[in-house]
């Protein structure tokens, strides 16, 4: 979609097509932004069918709730935090499940104990998904915006919907808790790397 002077329309006025009835705008905004969405999706709820979920009710509520945009940030914030709830709904329904299980933890402690060498890519994938899914739902959606999405502390605080020094503690948490899982991903049997190194996006993927 681009303008008559062969321009892209910029977020904001797609948004705004979309509430005047422009009928194709939404389904722009969304293509654009989607694999970030599902990301951020997939990686909080740890779960591909949930994950789905979790977006299209996500992408629902935006589609209602567009005339509701008053700019105070950007865009790509508002649709993030939409996702983020969306998806922290999802766990809550699941509550009564517990996020993880005691064999996660131990899968982990045996990959640990064998200094496994760098894994491919696929194995780090499925390692980093794994090692998520031992973080609380806070401390994971904290840490998918920051570490693997690359947002700002301040543009994540505004995502979460909570205070910049809130979301350094639950990163800090996360990353503390997530070292000793994922620092052999890198060959790292030391341990001196942080874990927003071993925890990139290059390593978790967008999928």
């Amino acid at each position: 979609m681009q303008d008559a002077d062969g321009q892209a329309p910029s977020d904001t006025e797609l948004l705004r097509r979309h509430v005047a009835g422009d009928s194709e705008a939404f389904g722009e905004l969304f293509r654009r932004h989607r694999d970030r969405l599902w990301a951020v999706a997939l990686r909080t709820v740890c779960d591909p069918e949930e994950a789905a979920d979790a977006l299209q009710d996500a992408m629902v509520s935006a589609f209602r709730r567009a005339g509701d945009f008053r700019g105070e940030s950007a865009v790509t914030t508002w649709l993030h935090r939409i996702v983020v709830n969306a998806s922290l709904d999802r766990l809550r329904r699941k509550a009564a499940r517990p996020v993880t299980s005691a064999g996660d933890e131990q899968a982990f402690e045996a990959l640990w104990a064998h200094g496994t060498d760098p894994a491919s890519a696929t194995e780090v994938r499925l390692d980093v998904n794994a090692a998520l899914r031992i973080l609380p739902p806070q401390q994971r959606a904290a840490l998918v915006v920051v570490d693997m999405l690359g947002f700002s502390v301040a543009d994540a605080a505004a995502i979460l919907d909570t205070s910049p020094g809130t979301v350094k503690s639950r990163c800090a948490r996360a990353r503390a808790r997530l070292l000793p899982y994922v620092a052999h991903l890198r060959g790292d049997t030391g341990g001196n790397r942080s874990a927003s190194e071993s925890v990139s996006p290059a390593q978790g993927g967008d999928a």
